[in-house]
């Protein structure tokens, strides 16, 4: 049977697949973009609330994470924040910016879809979905893909189905796959933006499900201020999305229930208004000052209480330490950390070294953002990256 043939087929219509594809279509290369979803951009379409995040303006390298942290500068400096906005600009899509940089479209996620997939028409991209791949070769310079009946070859393969987050959407590790087939590394994957489940012995704190406060969240070095929420299963909310893709298994988190108060604070309260109740002066939610109380033991008013006891709450409450058993997992997650090693690729065209031909971008690859929009411009900047070197 005989191939179609093309100059680069793109695996997976997600959001950097189609930037890439998008990027070679419009630079004249015949590009098809296969995916074993119905749809594209399945995953744009949940994100952000249905009105996606679609980039930070902050965006920086160290805003990353990576077995090295040095290989997102090069994509990521050459197509910035702005250079995605100008697209959105010119598509006539309204946007707000939200706290820290976060961009969102004013009305819906399928905005950013449709954006894609018109600027995929526009470099003449060949669209074949709802076709899952049963097997890819590689011979003579050229490359095999099999899919739903069909073989497609072309000189040069990008991979980009992402990584196994959120399976309900249909997410797999078959790029991880793909890329050990070619003789690719790849970084242990691990769920990452993703919320803490905490074991019986911290119960009381499952009981708070829905409590929300802004906090100061540590493990080791690494500190993100921003909402916590407490569910019936653990930790959540920004902050605590943003701590565990640096978390490891069996350690501790800190927790800065008062990231605003001065040292000092409880024991001049108690010069100043000695018949306050202890309960009273913590400016947190009711149900979350009454659980931390309850598992320090102390309360009352602040005059009948010693500067020593007092001083051990407000350390406490600086560093409050956390166990979690757990994290809720890849169904949980927003993305996955690890993936394609990046020792294997060029940070510049994010071609394989050892596949000439063989790219992989997205979340495919061992490069993962902080919550807030970095995710997807590490796709729009790797995406477009492979799609000029294609």
């Amino acid at each position: 049977m005989s191939a179609a043939q093309f100059d680069a087929i793109v695996l997976g219509a997600g959001a950097a697949g189609m930037m890439a594809a998008a990027t070679a279509g419009q630079r004249g290369k015949r590009v098809l973009l296969l995916d074993h979803a119905d749809e594209p951009g399945k995953k744009i379409l949940i994100s952000g609330g249905g009105r996606c995040n679609f980039t930070n303006l902050g965006t920086a390298p160290d805003r990353y994470l990576s077995a090295n942290p040095h290989f997102a500068k090069s994509a990521l400096g050459r197509f910035s924040p702005q250079d995605f906005l100008a697209l959105v600009e010119r598509h006539g899509i309204a946007w707000h910016e939200k706290t820290l940089g976060q961009l969102f479209c004013d009305g819906s996620a399928r905005q950013i879809v449709a954006l894609l997939v018109e600027e995929c028409r526009a470099g003449g991209v060949a669209l074949a979905l709802g076709q899952s791949v049963s097997a890819v070769t590689h011979a003579d310079g050229q490359f095999r893909v099999s899919a739903g009946g069909h073989d497609y070859t072309a000189p040069a393969l990008v991979l980009a189905t992402g990584g196994p987050a959120i399976p309900k959407l249909g997410a797999t590790g078959f790029a991880y796959e793909l890329a050990r087939q070619f003789g690719l590394s790849v970084v242990q994957p691990r769920p990452a933006l993703v919320p803490f489940t905490l074991g019986a012995d911290e119960a009381l704190f499952r009981e708070l499900s829905g409590v929300s406060a802004e906090v100061v969240v540590r493990w080791n070095k690494v500190r993100f201020r921003e909402a916590a929420l407490f569910t019936h299963r653990g930790l959540s909310g920004p902050a605590m999305l943003q701590i565990s893709s640096y978390w490891q298994h069996r350690t501790p988190i800190g927790v800065n229930f008062l990231p605003d108060a001065a040292q000092g604070w409880l024991t001049d309260l108690k010069r100043a208004r000695p018949k306050l109740a202890l309960h009273n002066a913590l400016a947190l939610p009711d149900r979350l000052t009454s659980a931390l109380l309850d598992r320090t033991g102390i309360g009352g008013e602040l005059a009948g209480l010693t500067d020593k006891a007092l001083r051990a709450l407000e350390s406490k409450l600086a560093d409050w330490q956390f166990m979690p058993s757990g994290t809720e997992g890849f169904a949980k997650a927003e993305v996955t950390a690890g993936g394609i090693s990046t020792a294997d690729l060029s940070s510049r065209t994010m071609m394989a070294s050892k596949v000439p031909g063989l790219y992989a971008i997205g979340e495919a690859v061992d490069v993962t953002g902080w919550l807030g929009g970095y995710n997807f411009q590490w796709a729009w900047a790797s995406g477009w990256a492979a799609g000029q070197a294609i």
